[in-house]
């Protein structure tokens, strides 16, 4: 789920932070023990800054976090999910559409003489649901 900025809490800022930093880091290198261990240097920078407690100081330092993470951000990130949703792009999002079960009522007989149980057992629960339907118990 996505919010608005300023409704995010300043943990949830950081831990989108050190999200976006761990994917940066996937996108710039290939090989997985050097992947991993650019991430273990990135999680050793987040833990030497966590007992900061002034307010001034933790919002300038999410600010440099946010900032280096712009001018490093990779140009062709491999960071998107095919099936993600929304503005993180996926490209099979919804790509297989499934078929409203009413398409199956147009189906010719020889069609449905193949699936003959099927067809009994979908023809009975539509009458139950429209006997329910009647009766106002949906």
């Amino acid at each position: 789920m996505i919010f608005p900025p300023e409704l995010k809490t300043h943990a949830q800022k950081v831990c989108s932070l050190y999200k976006t930093g761990l994917r940066m880091i996937e996108s710039y290198y290939v090989i997985r023990p050097v992947i991993r261990y650019h991430q273990v240097l990135l999680r050793k920078r987040f833990d030497d800054k966590k007992c900061i407690c002034d307010p001034k100081e933790q919002r300038k330092l999410l600010w440099l976090g946010e900032h280096e993470a712009f001018m490093k951000k990779h140009p062709l990130p491999l960071a998107k999910f095919p099936k993600s949703v929304g503005r993180a792009g996926g490209v099979a999002f919804e790509r297989v559409v499934q078929p409203p079960d009413w398409v199956l009522d147009y189906w010719h007989p020889l069609e449905k003489a193949q699936y003959p149980e099927y067809f009994k057992t979908r023809e009975c629960r539509k009458c139950e649901y429209i006997q329910k339907w009647q009766a106002g118990i949906l």
